[in-house]
Formats: C-alpha cells, sequence, structure tokens
C-alpha cells in the first residue's frame, strides 16, 4: 500500500472544508499553499499541518507529497495541476477541474503517461447514492428516455464577486452547471452528440442563466436548466419507459424517491454529511489502483468537452484562453 501525503493549494472555505475532512478521516496532510505566509501559518495551525509555501512550485519539490488538492479559482487550475503532474503528483481538483476541453486533454495526457490519478470535486459520482441508483433501479425504469436538471443558486448580484468575473472564469456554468451536467451525463447511456442551447449574459459577460439540450445517439435527452441569479430546486430526474426517478439535493443526495406504476418508494445510501470523506476515499483508493480511476476519468473529459462546446456557442471566451 503506497502511504497517501496530501498538499493542499488553496485556503478558501473549500479548501478549509476538505482540510477539516482530511483532519476527521485521519489522512496525512503535510502542508498547504497561501498567497501570505501569515494567511498561511494559522490556517495551519487550525488544520495541524506542519509546512507552509507561498509559493505552489515549492511544495510540489517535497518528496513526502503524492496527492495535491486545488482549492482555488478555475483560472488557476490548468497550469497548477500540468505543473503538479509533471512533478510527478497526483491531483484532485475542485471543479470545474479546467476551462476547457483542450486543457484537460493535455493534462489527461500527462496523467496516464506517468500513470498517475486525475480527479474533480463533483461528489455526485462518488455518492453511495448514485451507485445503488446504476446498479439498483435502473435496470427497473427500463430504457432510458428522459433527464431534466434544475439548479439554481442566487448569488449577489454585484460585477466585482468572482462569480461573474471574465477574469477568474465565472457564470454559472462553470460553477453550478458542472454538477448539473455531471447528472445528466451519469444517467445517460453515451455521450451527447447534439447540444442546442441558449443564454442570458451578466452584464460582465459571463453566463447568468441558460439552458442546455443534450440528445445522444440512443435518443436519450437531458434538459438543463441553471441560474446565478434566481433560487431553483438542486433537483435531477430520469425517466424510462417503465418509471421514473427523482433526487433533491443531488450534488450531495443520500436519498431519491422511484416512482414505477404510480407507486413511490424511497432509496437511501450513505451520508450527505460525509460527501467530502466519499471523495477523500475514493482519490486515496484510485492512487493506489490509477487504472480503476479511469472510469470517473472518462466522465470527467466527457462533461468537459460538453461544458466546452456550450460555451462556444455562447461565444464566451475567457481573457487567459
Amino acid at each position: 500500500m503506497k502511504e497517501c501525503v496530501w498538499g493542499i493549494i488553496g485556503k478558501g472555505w473549500i479548501g478549509g472544508e476538505m482540510a477539516t475532512a482530511l483532519n476527521e478521516s485521519h489522512k496525512n496532510i503535510q502542508a498547504v499553499v497561501s498567497t501570505t505566509m501569515e494567511g498561511g501559518k494559522k490556517f495551519a495551525d487550525e488544520h495541524q499541518i506542519p509546512d507552509v509555501y507561498t509559493d505552489y512550485r515549492e511544495m510540489l519539490k517535497d518528496p513526502k507529497i503524492n496527492i495535491v488538492y486545488i482549492a482555488t479559482p478555475h483560472s488557476t487550475h490548468y497550469q497548477m495541476m500540468k505543473d503538479a503532474l509533471l512533478a510527478g503528483k497526483n491531483v484532485f481538483c475542485e471543479k470545474a477541474i479546467v476551462v476547457n476541453a483542450e486543457e484537460l486533454e493535455e493534462c489527461v495526457r500527462i496523467a496516464l503517461e506517468k500513470d498517475l490519478v486525475i480527479m474533480d470535486g463533483v461528489t455526485l459520482f462518488h455518492m453511495p447514492l448514485y451507485q445503488k441508483l446504476r446498479e439498483d433501479v435502473l435496470p427497473e425504469l427500463g430504457k432510458m428516455k428522459m433527464i431534466q436538471v434544475n439548479f439554481g443558486s442566487l448569488k449577489e448580484d454585484n460585477p466585482k464577486k468572482r462569480f461573474f468575473s471574465m477574469d477568474l472564469a465565472g457564470g454559472a456554468l462553470l460553477d453550478i452547471g458542472v454538477y448539473a451536467v455531471s447528472f445528466a451525463r451519469y444517467f445517460m447511456s453515451s455521450q451527447p452528440d447534439t447540444i442546442l442551447t441558449t443564454v442570458e449574459k451578466y452584464q460582465t459577460g459571463v453566463d447568468e442563466s441558460s439552458g442546455i439540450l443534450l440528445k445522444n445517439d440512443q435518443g436519450e435527452i437531458a434538459v438543463i436548466s441553471l441560474t446565478m441569479l434566481a433560487k431553483q430546486p438542486k433537483r435531477g430526474m430520469a425517466a424510462g419507459q417503465k418509471g421514473y426517478l427523482e433526487v433533491y439535493d443531488f450534488p450531495r443526495a443520500d436519498k431519491a424517491s422511484v416512482i414505477i406504476d404510480g407507486v413511490t418508494r424511497v432509496v437511501e445510501a450513505g451520508q450527505s454529511g460525509q460527501a467530502l470523506t466519499y471523495e477523500l476515499e475514493a482519490m486515496e483508493n484510485y492512487v493506489q489502483d490509477p487504472a480503476s480511476s479511469r472510469e470517473n476519468l472518462q466522465r470527467i473529459v466527457d462533461v468537459m468537452k460538453i461544458l466546452t462546446d456550450v460555451r462556444r456557442q455562447w461565444g464566451i471566451r475567457y481573457p487567459f484562453e
């Protein structure tokens, strides 16, 4: 068994949540990277982390660290992940893992050449509920026909916030849309070959609200609605010819309703509050056997291809691309 030793880049709220989950799961955190030494030391003291860096490249030189967790803005992910892979580190990167399919393709090539693992922070791929739905429920639903996903996140209407920043790869698609597209792709039998979409842009030029329609050659259709300036339920639905399943708060869900012949039953698995723990366990298992990560990696690649196609149709290109 390889010893898993983590290094964290970024100490924002999700970095803090992950550090807490690592400690509670008795994982080994060796270092954190912060923009300031003062802030980094405070974070390290709170989470019992021995080493602090202000340059992530210096942390990558530590031979003890073999997993790098990236929790910085989307715009920084590609270069950090590429550098970590070239340094021989496995990478667990928050979503969106990068901003376009070309960036991901390059990183995947490096990872495969070096037999390393790439994973992203799309929690639903590692929630026990989804494995149970795929194995036990989908066969009951019959041929898949229709998937619907809603995700609305009411952000402060402020162009200075990172959610609306072109320079930081803001917009609904890469912030919340990655979850919705991941839900759709998880239940579709194959990658969609038809992608139609429309968008309402925010004053800064990023996507504020959108509708996305996906269709594959099996005739399965997914309809997705996203918005950053209105509340919607985080709801996912997948319907087959014999019935359908419905999941609320789907990114970290631990229960779903299954409706067949007008009869509803509830399926439960796992715990929502343990979502980050499931991700950590999955990552460390992948590191022990990198080949076992390939199915999840293919999902990540498929989702990023969809996101990239959608954004190109909108004509939205970030300044740093």
